[in-house]
């Protein structure tokens, strides 16, 4: 079955939310359904035909997004299964309490991309505001579960409040990469900023290129880990790169012991 395929005629004036706008929220709606769908807006009232020409093949569990947008919020907020592309960037939130299915974002994002993530898999192809997979302001916890990819750079505090799930970041992340991490696994190929694991509780960050670590972080030594092994197996499809990190002998700091203290920050040795 052939996809529907949403074609963006010009760039919008104000945000809007796509988020009415994944498979399970679609099925049994027509073309003409689906361009009479309102998306929230800053300003004025705006439905889906206004912005996209909206051509269906027949089903709804592979959506096309043909061009993009940074004012483009909520991008597969809530998807369950099936799969979104969208080929070009998006706004804040993408994939935002996703349960399942696999997101694919062929530019760059914004912020809290992943937040409340439960499931699923999110492909980030260009880089990423702060807050990855971080929860909004008033929640407790960052995404739970899920593989989180980001092929380009990430913002601060990436894997915020992380509570599982694994997030691989193949570039450079900002500042407090795994701040307040609570579980959950936090890959980083490239530089990251400072103070990685910031008040971590427990979880793992693996890091290719460590800056200099808190006091709070104490060294165990160096390890060749049998898991490690197992899940660059994991991860290879993914990420050979990332594959090949974990392969290597690894150092290993515990802490954050200003918190819980039972974290852990691996690099290689």
């Amino acid at each position: 079955m052939k996809p529907l395929v949403l074609t963006l005629k010009q760039e919008p004036g104000q945000r809007l939310d796509l988020a009415p706008l994944v498979p399970h929220l679609l099925e049994g709606k027509s073309a003409k359904d689906i361009a009479e769908i309102e998306l929230q807006t800053t300003r004025e009232k705006v439905v889906a035909g206004d912005i996209f020409k909206i051509r269906s093949g027949g089903g709804v569990e592979t959506i096309h997004f043909e061009g993009g947008s940074l004012r483009f919020d909520n991008v597969g907020q809530g998807l369950k299964s099936g799969e979104i592309f969208i080929e070009g960037d998006c706004g804040k939130c993408a994939g935002r309490g996703m349960s399942g299915g696999n997101l694919v974002v062929n530019g760059d994002s914004g912020p809290f991309a992943g937040s409340a993530m439960s499931g699923g898999r999110l492909e980030i192809g260009g880089d990423t505001g702060g807050f990855l997979a971080g929860p909004l302001e008033g929640e407790m916890e960052g995404a739970t579960g899920g593989l989180l990819i980001v092929r380009g750079n990430a913002g601060e505090r990436a894997g915020d409040r992380l509570r599982r799930g694994t997030i691989l970041i193949e570039g450079s992340a900002g500042d407090f990469p795994g701040s307040r991490m609570i579980a959950g696994t936090l890959i980083i190929l490239k530089e990251c900023g400072k103070l990685p694991g910031y008040l971590m509780r427990r979880g793992t960050i693996v890091l290719a290129n460590p800056p200099e670590l808190a006091p709070t972080f104490v060294d165990c030594g160096t390890h060749q880990l049998a898991f490690a092994s197992v899940f660059a197996g994991l991860l290879r499809p993914e990420s050979r790169a990332a594959a090949r990190l974990l392969s290597r002998p690894l150092a290993r700091f515990a802490g954050d012991m200003a918190a819980l203290g039972k974290g852990e920050i691996f690099f290689p040795a």
